[in-house]
C-alpha cells in the first residue's frame, strides 16, 4: 500500500495536477487545506495550526495569528465549469489578504468540488479565531455596492425581455416569445440563485451563513 501510495504522488507530481484531496486531520499537525486556484503554479496550502494560520502560496508562506486576523468574508462564486463554487476572503490587521476556494482546477477541463473539506476548514477557522479572542468583522455575500450594481443591471435586463416578450406576442411571433420564456427561466434559476445568495449580511461565529458554505 505503501508503494503504490508513492508512485500516485510521483504521478501528480510529473503531470503537475493536485493530487484528490485528502481527509482533514485535526492532528498534532493541524487541520490542512488545498487547492488550485489555475492549471498553472502549485497549489495553495492552508493549515489551521497552534501557532495561527500556516498558509503556503507560490513562493510566499507565513503564518497568520489568528487574533490578526481582521476580517472573514463568504460568498458564492459560480463558474461555467462549476456552479457550486464558494469563497472566502481574509484579510489581516496592518495588511495581507488569503483568498480561499470550495473547487480546485484539475485538468483543463475539470474542476472538482472539495466541498467537505473546504467546509470542515472554514468552519474550524472560525472556531479557532473566536478563541483567540479576535474581534474579526464577519460578512457575507458581495459588497453592498456591487450588489446594488448586480440588482440594477438584472432589473434592467428584466425590463428589456418584457419589452422584448410584449412585442413578440402582439406580432404573433409565438417562437420568439417561447424562447425568450425558456431563456427568462434559465436566467432566473442561475442568476437568481447568485443574487440570493450573495446579499450583502453580517454573520456571528456562532451563526455561520449556510447559504454561503458548500
Amino acid at each position: 500500500m505503501r508503494l503504490a501510495s508513492i508512485f500516485q504522488t510521483f504521478c501528480y507530481a510529473r503531470s503537475g495536477s493536485l493530487p484528490p484531496p485528502q481527509p482533514n486531520s485535526s492532528g498534532p499537525a493541524g487541520i490542512r487545506y488545498a487547492y488550485k486556484a489555475s492549471l498553472v503554479g502549485s497549489a495553495h496550502q492552508f493549515e489551521l495550526t497552534e501557532r495561527g494560520l500556516s498558509w503556503h502560496v507560490g513562493g510566499r508562506a507565513g503564518v497568520w495569528d489568528y487574533r490578526e486576523i481582521a476580517s472573514v468574508r463568504l460568498s458564492y462564486r459560480p463558474v461555467s465549469m462549476q456552479a457550486r463554487r464558494f469563497r472566502a476572503d481574509l484579510t489581516k490587521a496592518g495588511g495581507g489578504w488569503l483568498p480561499i476556494f470550495s473547487t480546485s482546477w484539475q485538468t483543463a477541463a475539470l474542476m472538482v468540488p472539495q466541498d467537505n473539506d473546504y467546509r470542515a476548514f472554514i468552519i474550524e477557522l472560525h472556531r479557532r479565531i473566536a478563541q483567540a479572542g479576535s474581534e474579526a468583522v464577519l460578512t457575507g455575500g458581495l459588497h453592498p455596492r456591487l450588489y446594488g450594481a448586480a440588482i440594477a443591471c438584472v432589473a434592467l435586463l428584466a425590463i428589456a425581455m418584457a419589452g422584448l416578450l410584449l412585442r413578440s406576442l402582439m406580432t404573433g411571433q409565438w417562437a420568439g416569445a417561447l424562447f425568450l420564456i425558456g431563456f427568462a427561466a434559465l436566467f432566473a434559476w442561475q442568476v437568481g440563485g447568485f443574487i440570493r445568495r450573495n446579499r450583502p449580511l453580517t454573520y456571528t461565529f456562532d451563526d455561520l451563513p449556510e447559504s454561503l458554505l458548500p
